[in-house]
């Protein structure tokens, strides 16, 4: 029987396979997504969350998603925001949607704080690979290797996106070099691969610290991140647009009735199933 991270990491496969022989559908969502950034900075992000548990649910046979989000995971102290299910096996397993301009990327929040402390044990750099090796196996970064982060990279100014996995034995393969540095905002451990190109790091920051102050980060604007640390599902960049049709749907919908809204649906519906009659698969 498969284990949650096998059927994720089968999830991944699929979605892949899905984007590669159909584009046009994951375009159509990623531009309704990013057009949400017309009505406000953050809007985006909690609607790629409903956005794409949807998408799979019409789009992925043989998986269910429901989104979660701050309601039950959350409070509970988890990341994730999507429960899936491979209705084949019967396997259930949750992944953690980040929609982030390109830049620097926050993997995990570092809850418990033991990421830090666990290095600061370390005399640096560290260069030992069996030492790399155990740290990365270390109780401390297990809340984070078990997460499922998939992240919706985009860059705003070029129209663009790129759907990649970081890959948490990718990056521990390559990691050859541990670093203590200090900045003028964060202490922080970088992760470097052989020729010196980063990969990650691990910010300082308590249990009191903001989450921008703490936790396990990376740069997708670094192409050494890119290389060594992530697997694009798109295949690289993808082109979006804006719907400002969309834009003016959401503002009618808000003053509409019940009624109104049902009507509505079941013109989208119509609209779903016709994309689905073409899906190849």
């Amino acid at each position: 029987m498969k284990t949650s991270k096998e059927a994720y990491l089968d999830f991944v496969k699929r979605l892949t396979h899905l984007i590669s022989k159909n584009p046009q559908l994951i375009n159509t969502t990623l531009s309704n997504i990013f057009t949400m950034r017309l009505i406000g900075n953050k809007t985006h992000g909690d609607l790629a969350e409903i956005a794409i548990s949807e998408f799979i649910n019409q789009f992925m046979y043989d998986f269910k998603s429901l989104h979660v989000g701050k309601d039950l995971f959350r409070a509970k102290e988890h990341e994730e925001d999507i429960r899936i299910t491979n209705e084949i096996h019967n396997i259930n397993f949750a992944i953690s949607l980040k929609a982030y301009g390109v830049g620097p990327l926050q993997l995990s929040t570092d809850k418990h704080f033991r990421m830090f402390p666990r290095l600061k044990t370390e005399v640096c750099p560290i260069t030992d690979p069996k030492i790399v090796s155990a740290l990365f196996e270390d109780v401390a970064f297990s809340g984070f290797s078990n997460v499922n982060v998939l992240p919706l990279i985009y860059d705003e100014k070029k129209k663009r996106c790129n759907i990649m996995v970081f890959d948490f034995e990718k990056a521990k393969e390559n990691t050859a070099k541990i670093c203590f540095e200090t900045g003028k905002q964060h202490q922080k451990f970088r992760f470097y691969d052989k020729s010196d190109g980063f990969i990650c790091e691990v910010r300082y920051g308590d249990k009191k610290a903001n989450a921008l102050q703490r936790g396990f980060w990376t740069d997708t604007k670094k192409e050494s991140a890119l290389q060594h640390g992530f697997t694009s599902i798109t295949k690289g960049w993808i082109d979006y647009s804006e719907n400002r049709l969309l834009v003016e749907m959401f503002a009618h919908a808000l003053i509409a009735t019940q009624s109104g809204h049902a009507k509505a649906l079941e013109n989208l519906k119509i609209d779903i199933q016709a994309q689905k009659e073409n899906v190849n698969i």
